[in-house]
């Protein structure tokens, strides 16, 4: 049985990957920012959101020690944040300054690879922060990732639909170019390995799962004299559309993934047996995986919500260390709760003084409602505040209290501009209503300063399609900007 025991509904825009450690969940999105849980009553961690990278967030990665996590995004680097404080301890930029869609470390943590949009793998030493070496391969984006348990080995996948393995000096030991028609978008290898016949191979077992809605279970046998074979064991069919995540439990008894058709479906892994099928989100189902340590699961979508899943059986000698799902339930209806106070049904610049007092009441700003009424700070006040006046206007003098507070209306911000948009007034590039849009060459309009920065050093990619852009010339689009223009009025 599957019990659903909490839901998160703190990112503003698409979860793109969510990802456990030991004791905490982390969670990224096409917002820009990463929020980090404890697993313990799903609390939000005092330093979360990080809020480090510029775009889009793809793909975020545990080390196993569980004391850093990596992220990558369309900013084109991979930062390392550090779990006991959240401050960054590296900013990783991709060769070629393409934008980084996936990455994940080396079961030893010695190593840590990310893939591109330019199909460029970059494998970084991650005892020294420093690039090894690159290799990849050409007109294809890289989108997903999996280091071998041997960790001398891992396997990427593209959108041309091929799974390649590579050793640890990136050179390629098989491709598997057709593995799924029309693009692979996720892969995984299961926790364990196990020597084969003749005592010298090794043999590993690999989840993927692509556009051609099939999630499929590989063999990968490494002998290092003769390299590597690849073989298909079984394809599961137990969804309708693009399957678009797949992890396997910490035993590798168990395999769940999640699809456009936005369903999750759970199997037994050896013999590829459906035992549940999960239907509570209400768009794609874009990232899910399992708990290392607990029998949970956690699910993200494109409707901005993450789930977290009680297995109450099937994950062999594992033990729960969480809190009952009826208390986490009530908890995350709580936390949902919270946000309807009744100044959370005007916009944010509506609001009243009281209204934002209240505000910083239910973001654990209590010691600044005094100095906010005192100095008459409404709604519209509120969200033109920056650095420079709470330090030299209000007198804030915690440098820790005044980022808290920035973040907070930056959030504030995003949730106010982007709630209820129609997604073709956002920005591609940006997730964020567009003031000045152009059409690019590629036929899609973009915000005017995001596509001209982009194109600068990008070397002229589309950021849809990757393709290269046939001009730079751009192209007011005047009809767009007098729709948002409408709805701006309107809203």
């Amino acid at each position: 049985m599957v019990s659903l025991i909490c839901t998160l509904h703190d990112h503003r825009d698409d979860v793109n990957w969510c990802v456990f450690s030991a004791s905490l969940l982390a969670t990224c999105s096409a917002d820009k920012t990463i929020r980090v849980y404890s697993t313990r009553d799903f609390s939000e961690l005092p330093f979360s959101p990080l809020s480090g990278h510029g775009y889009v967030v793809h793909c975020c990665s545990f080390s196993p020690c569980g004391q850093y996590l990596a992220s990558c995004s369309t900013d084109a680097t991979t930062v390392i944040w550090l779990m006991d404080s959240g401050e960054i301890e590296a900013v990783l930029e991709h060769p070629g300054r393409s934008p980084v869609r996936v990455c994940a470390f080396s079961p030893d943590s010695v190593h840590l690879v990310s893939g591109a949009s330019d199909g460029t793998l970059a494998l970084w030493d991650f005892t020294t922060r420093s690039l090894l070496r690159t290799g990849g391969v050409t007109d294809t984006t890289l989108v997903a990732c999996s280091f071998s348990p041997c960790g001398q080995l891992f396997v990427s996948g593209s959108t041309y639909g091929d799974l390649r393995v590579w050793n640890l000096e990136l050179r390629q030991l098989h491709a598997e170019k057709n593995a799924h028609d029309l693009g692979v978008t996720c892969c995984q290898f299961a926790p364990q390995m196990q020597k084969g016949s003749g005592g010298n191979v090794t043999e590993f077992r690999l989840a993927s799962c692509g556009q051609d809605s099939l999630l499929k279970i590989w063999s990968i046998s490494h002998m290092p004299s003769t390299g590597c074979k690849m073989q298909l064991l079984r394809t599961l069919t137990g969804q309708t559309a693009p399957v678009l995540s797949c992890s396997f439990s910490a035993d590798g008894q168990m395999l769940v993934s999640g699809s456009v058709d936005k369903s999750i479906t759970v199997y037994e892994a050896s013999q590829g047996t459906l035992l549940y099928t999960l239907s509570q989100h209400e768009r794609y189902v874009t990232a899910c995986a399992f708990s290392p340590t607990a029998p949970l699961i956690a699910t993200g979508s494109m409707d901005k919500s993450v789930n977290v899943w009680r297995v109450e059986d099937g994950c062999g000698t594992l033990e729960a260390k969480f809190l009952p799902g009826e208390e986490a339930a009530s908890s995350a209806g709580r936390r949902e709760g919270e946000k309807m106070a009744g100044h959370s049904r005007l916009m944010a610049s509506d609001w009243s003084e009281d209204d934002v007092s209240s505000w910083l009441r239910e973001e654990g700003l209590d010691v600044l409602v005094d100095v906010f009424k005192a100095n008459n700070i409404d709604g519209l006040e509120l969200l033109a505040l920056n650095k420079d006046i709470l330090t030299t206007d209000l007198k804030i003098e915690s440098v820790g209290l005044r980022g808290k507070l920035i973040r907070k209306i930056e959030e504030l911000k995003m949730e106010s501009m982007c709630t209820g948009v129609p997604d073709e007034y956002l920005c591609p590039i940006t997730h964020e209503l567009m003031r000045d849009p152009v059409i690019a060459a590629d036929g899609y309009s973009y915000e005017c300063e995001a596509i001209q920065s982009w194109i600068r050093t990008k070397n002229r990619s589309s950021p849809m399609t990757n393709l290269p852009l046939q001009t730079t010339l751009l192209t007011p689009n005047h009809t767009l900007k007098m729709a948002i223009s409408r709805w701006k009025t309107s809203h």
